[in-house]
């Protein structure tokens, strides 16, 4: 459980947004910069997923390439089926595939189709860092959907900011605060010198003042 610096830190941040004039329901966003970390060095850059322990707030929208028994499982389950015969059609339409690929969080693939996919749509998909995530034809796609529409991707490859959504405005700050300290405790992990390589955290929503937590 996160401690009370970050819950009040949430709270805080929380309230001053609701000073804004808005007509949506803002995220909440954790930023996190590192420090001490040549970010030159590939061992160094950082790309994982975390599932938050509270979800997003609103759920990950999913994409799946997938034919045969896959597609047919999968049709209640993700928010977009793309059938091989539909892959070269969307790498000759590059802005209809560029929309997509912004609109989708999660991009998951049978495992076969890599090879097309990377050959075809690689080129939008890859800097996006939403190249799909290979799984087997017989996967249980109803768990793992369930799995990642409550995933983040924290992602840092030349730049020592991360970004990632940890909630909604309208969740309560103490699970607003555990997804938070559900990222820092993976990203540590993940850091050659652990908390020792991050250098400040802040936690701010889409419209409001980023408030202080590290």
């Amino acid at each position: 459980m996160a401690d009370s610096k970050t819950v009040e830190a949430v709270q805080k941040a929380i309230e001053e947004s609701k000073k804004l004039e808005r007509k949506f329901k803002q995220s909440v966003d954790v930023v996190i910069n590192l420090k001490n970390i040549d970010m030159n060095d590939a061992k160094n850059r950082i790309e994982d997923e975390v599932m938050l322990p509270h979800g997003r707030g609103i759920e990950a929208k999913l994409a799946l390439f997938a034919s045969g028994d896959l597609a047919l499982k999968s049709k209640t389950h993700v928010d977009l089926l793309i059938k091989p015969e539909e892959i070269e059609e969307l790498a000759k339409d590059k802005k209809k595939f560029k929309k997509i690929a912004d609109e989708y969080d999660f991009f998951i693939a049978e495992a076969p189709l890599m090879p097309t996919i990377g050959k075809t749509l690689g080129i939008i998909l890859g800097p996006r860092g939403k190249m799909p995530k290979p799984v087997p034809p017989t996967i249980d796609i109803a768990n793992m959907a369930k799995s990642m529409r409550k995933t983040v991707k924290i992602r840092s490859k030349t730049t020592k900011t991360i970004h990632a959504t940890v909630g909604r405005e309208e969740m309560d700050a103490q699970h607003i605060a555990d997804n938070i300290d559900a990222i820092l405790k993976r990203l540590e992990g993940k850091l050659e010198r652990g908390k020792l390589n991050i250098g400040s955290v802040y936690v701010k929503t889409s419209m409001g003042p980023p408030m202080r937590i590290l």
